[in-house]
């Protein structure tokens, strides 16, 4: 008899239990996962050039006057702790961490906030007027903010097509199973408003 039928059943076997495999996430979990991760390095990259323009914000705050040096103080000690609190990739899935961040990063987003409505009349600070790169500032800060918006933007929609994909079937066997896969946070804007990168024309 023949070799050929038990060769071709067992070589069916072996594609059939393939594609099984893959229809439970073996490959779509890990690529949605690395997806995510890397939105979110991109996030961190953002939040971080934020921080790095706190050092010109005190420069141009040297127009001001002795009384609005506490809030920039307070910027100084916002960036201070908003630096650091970083989330590693293993920490996306940790609603306390995340919280963390999120509450260190708002804090920084409103002393920086509260020292450009000080600042709102620059007429009070003509000082400011005569600045080396006051408006290139202005305009950084502006633009990092719409940086950071669209870093978030662009991580939560990864972090729900991961999200989707382990409690969706197949997928989910292959996340239960083989990977132990939790739901990733996503980044929450606590602050009212702060989905909308703020316009911070003739406020700095």
């Amino acid at each position: 008899m023949s070799a050929f039928p038990s060769t071709f059943a067992r070589s069916v076997f072996v594609a059939t239990a393939a594609v099984s495999v893959a229809g439970c996430g073996i490959n779509s979990i890990p690529t949605a996962e690395e997806q995510a991760k890397a939105k979110w390095a991109d996030v961190q990259a953002a939040f971080q050039e934020r921080a790095n323009l706190i050092p010109n914000l005190a420069a141009v705050a040297k127009g001001a006057a002795a009384q609005e040096k506490g809030i920039l103080t307070g910027v100084v000690e916002a960036r201070a702790k908003a630096s650091s609190i970083q989330l590693a990739p293993g920490d996306l899935s940790d609603p306390a961490k995340m919280k963390a961040f999120q509450d260190a990063q708002n804090q920084l987003s409103s002393s920086i906030g509260g020292f450009g409505r000080l600042l709102a009349n620059v007429e009070a600070y003509p000082n400011l007027k005569s600045i080396e790169n006051y408006q290139t500032l202005q305009s950084q800060l502006e633009g990092q903010e719409n940086r950071i918006r669209v870093a978030l933007r662009d991580y939560n929609e990864a972090v729900r097509q991961y999200n989707t994909e382990i409690r969706t079937f197949p997928s989910v066997i292959g996340a239960k199973v083989i990977y132990g896969s939790k739901p990733m946070v996503p980044y929450q804007a606590i602050t009212p408003g702060a989905e909308v990168a703020p316009s911070l024309d003739g406020k700095i």
